[in-house]
């Protein structure tokens, strides 16, 4: 590779970590955000959750009650596995 390359491939580092060093603080979130995320919140004091499927919006207690009265089942002797869904990608 000649000289020109070099001082290209340094000057977009540079740049990207300009860039990154000066978009960081407007995309982190502030100390009293991440403390909120980090406790515990009560139930009753969660918004409603829409659940779709023609079931509209729902609270979390209700949810956590369907939960508890319903668990999922365990897997039968011999079934096929559950496929694994992957987030995202082609």
């Amino acid at each position: 590779m000649d000289r020109s390359s070099f001082i290209f491939c340094a000057a977009s580092v540079i740049v990207c970590l300009g860039l990154a060093w000066i978009a960081y603080p407007l995309a982190a979130l502030d100390e009293e955000t991440i403390a909120q995320a980090n406790t515990a919140q009560p139930a009753e004091l969660m918004p409603m959750i829409d659940v779709g499927g023609g079931f509209g919006e729902l609270p979390a207690t209700e949810l956590m009650d369907y939960y508890i009265e319903n668990p999922p089942a365990p897997p039968e002797a011999g079934a096929a596995a559950a496929p694994e869904i992957k987030f995202g990608g082609c």
